[in-house]
């Protein structure tokens, strides 16, 4: 039986682009680490590098791009507007693009729908909000900087708030958000889908130390498929319509991750996965001034 390569998958974004289906996540990635996590993993064949200027590793990254010897144009590059930056999404958008030693991005994601105070971190502007970010992210597309323009962490009402605006003239292209069994959201990953916004999932190995490593269900899938944990956490979220950004620093990891290809899960492994019952989060929102993540997506 012929399977799909799940590691050469792209799924359509509303701009008729396409992201990869899997692509290397570089948050808690550490300095000196990043970009030979980079050069790897762009070596071993993935064409999704996302980072965000939150993490303070663009640079690295960028250098990773360069030394892998792959061209910019086989890449697709995404990064962040952080937080305090909401008032200069353009400016913050050339200082990444520095960075990173590139002029464009395939894909820019406001990072949080959290307008930060730079003046006062555990404060929000009291006269702008993500909406009026949004906006002004809309206008960076007519730059030729970026290809598209998304949001990272938006739940249901975050997304409607936005789209009901009549200043809204973009749909976000991608929300990236945590899915994982543990926070599989399958009512926010539906709406998105009924918005034609692609669903790009990060932490989707349930980061370090997870408990779904020693989740008994998963591990008898893996085993019955001659397979690892990981793999098979990455084959269910690709198979079930999303992206996902699996974070390593290791080669061997970050290769072994990308083995996707001459296999895949059946319905019935999906089914068993997505009954998995327990709950938990890796990203919460205790560490900015706004409460973001409301339980509501499942």
């Amino acid at each position: 039986m012929a399977h799909e390569a799940l590691n050469k998958k792209t799924f359509k974004l509303n701009t008729g682009a396409s992201i990869p289906a899997i692509g290397l996540g570089t948050w808690q990635s550490a300095p000196g680490e990043v970009g030979k996590a980079v050069e790897a993993a762009l070596r071993a064949g993935y064409r999704h590098i996302d980072t965000a200027a939150a993490y303070g590793n663009e640079k690295e990254v960028g250098q990773g791009i360069k030394a892998s010897g792959v061209p910019r144009s086989e890449i697709f590059l995404t990064t962040k507007l952080n937080n305090p930056d909401h008032k200069r999404a353009a400016a913050a958008l050339d200082d990444s693009l520095k960075a990173l030693g590139t002029d464009y991005l395939d894909l820019y994601l406001m990072h949080w729908p959290c307008s930060s105070d730079p003046s006062d971190m555990k404060k929000v502007y009291s006269d702008w909000d993500y909406v009026d970010t949004w906006h002004s992210m809309q206008k960076l597309v007519d730059t030729g900087k970026v290809k598209a323009i998304g949001v990272s962490n938006f739940g249901i009402t975050h997304l409607e708030r936005l789209l009901k605006d009549p200043n809204t003239t973009t749909v976000p292209a991608v929300n990236q958000i945590e899915l994982h069994p543990g926070n599989p959201s399958p009512k926010l990953v539906a709406y998105n889908a009924s918005k034609g916004i692609h669903s790009s999932g990060y932490s989707p190995l349930g980061s370090s130390d997870s408990p779904l490593s020693n989740n008994e269900t998963l591990k008898s899938i893996a085993e019955s498929k001659g397979r690892s944990v990981a793999q098979v956490l990455l084959a269910w979220g690709i198979q079930k319509g999303w992206s996902v950004l699996p974070k390593s620093v290791t080669p061997s990891r970050v290769e072994a991750n990308f083995a996707l290809d001459g296999w895949s899960l059946t319905d019935d492994e999906i089914a068993k996965i997505d009954a998995v019952p327990d709950r938990f989060k890796v990203c919460t929102d205790g560490w900015i001034p706004i409460q973001v993540f409301f339980g509501d997506d499942e």
